[in-house]
């Protein structure tokens, strides 16, 4: 298949687009480039540059990549942003998912597969959290998501678009940013590294799933083979298995102080816990194994080991 990955110069596009080429499918990128690099994109793989808030910029690179299907990533990821502007985060995470989804019905991409997320979905939830748990957003950005998904069920119904919502858990892993409000894998390992005490919002007894993102990948192109005309199933992408912030710090201090030789870092200092977050997250991932034959292959602690590596070796900047 030809397939259009939004936001594929970017952490979890990038991987997908990865992904696509081992399973002979053919990938075209379309990135904005405001966090993506074109580094990430492998050579030989198209990467047209266009804001899918802008539908005329956005219709020329579907007519450029003429794609069977679609994997969409571009979005604005930061829920403390979306609390400070859920303008901004409206415009890129709802009229931006409905431009593409807009696009990709009039060029015939009739396969579909959306980044949605669990954790901003679901929020605060006593267990594990399936699918059928209800969607109770307590972020801009959560409801963005939502309406995500919502739309494009309407596409599914009305257009036969045979389309996958994947309901991701905290996603790690190389080519992640470090920049601004990163993910706090990310975060962590940039201020190990420069030997800064981390700061951790709240008491950080607080808990998340954390999934890798070539798990990930993995996951988008089983769900873009196995669609079906007509439907729009979410589907939890995770690890099944929560860990407190706390013992993440930890764990990761331990492997940043191996990677250099050195003593680790003293204490992480707490701030108060932000707008927006919430206490605990645990997604069921038994939905993907029983619909797509889905299941995480890495251990988070083998992911950290990978991602630190990584980063040792010089390529943070890709």
């Amino acid at each position: 298949m030809r397939v259009l990955v939004t936001g594929g110069a970017g952490f979890i596009g990038s991987h997908i687009v990865d992904e696509l080429l081992a399973a002979g499918h053919e990938p075209v990128v379309v990135d904005d480039l405001s966090s993506g690099h074109r580094a990430n994109v492998p050579a030989g793989v198209s990467c047209i540059e266009a804001d899918i808030r802008d539908r005329s910029a956005l219709a020329f690179a579907f007519n450029e990549a003429q794609p069977e299907a679609v994997c969409h990533h571009a979005a604005q990821v930061s829920v403390a942003r979306s609390v400070r502007e859920p303008d901004v985060d409206a415009q890129v995470n709802v009229v931006g998912t409905l431009n593409v989804i807009g696009e990709a019905v009039r060029v015939g991409a009739l396969r579909f597969v959306f980044a949605s997320s669990g954790g901003a979905l679901y929020g605060e939830t006593s267990g594990a959290a399936d699918e059928s748990t209800a969607a109770t957003p307590i972020s801009p950005y959560g409801i963005g998501k939502w309406m995500g998904e919502q739309y494009l069920a309407w596409a599914a119904s009305e257009q036969g678009v045979a389309a996958v919502a994947l309901r991701y858990s905290n996603v790690y892993g190389p080519r992640q940013s470090v920049e601004g409000e990163a993910g706090v894998v990310a975060a962590f390992c940039r201020d190990l590294e420069s030997g800064v005490p981390l700061t951790i919002f709240g008491d950080g007894l607080q808990t998340r799933d954390f999934v890798y993102v070539q798990d990930v990948a993995r996951a988008n192109v089983a769900a873009l083979e196995w669609a079906r005309p007509g439907d729009c199933p979410a589907i939890n992408i995770s690890s099944g298995v929560a860990i407190a912030i706390n013992t993440l710090a930890s764990e990761l201090n331990e492997l940043v102080a191996v990677q250099q030789g050195r003593e680790p870092v003293g204490s992480p200092l707490h701030e108060p816990a932000r707008a927006g977050d919430i206490r605990h997250s645990l997604l069921d991932p038994s939905a993907a194994a029983e619909l797509l034959d889905w299941h995480p292959e890495v251990t988070l602690r083998d992911g950290l080991d990978r991602t630190v590596a990584w980063r040792v070796q010089g390529d943070e900047g890709t």
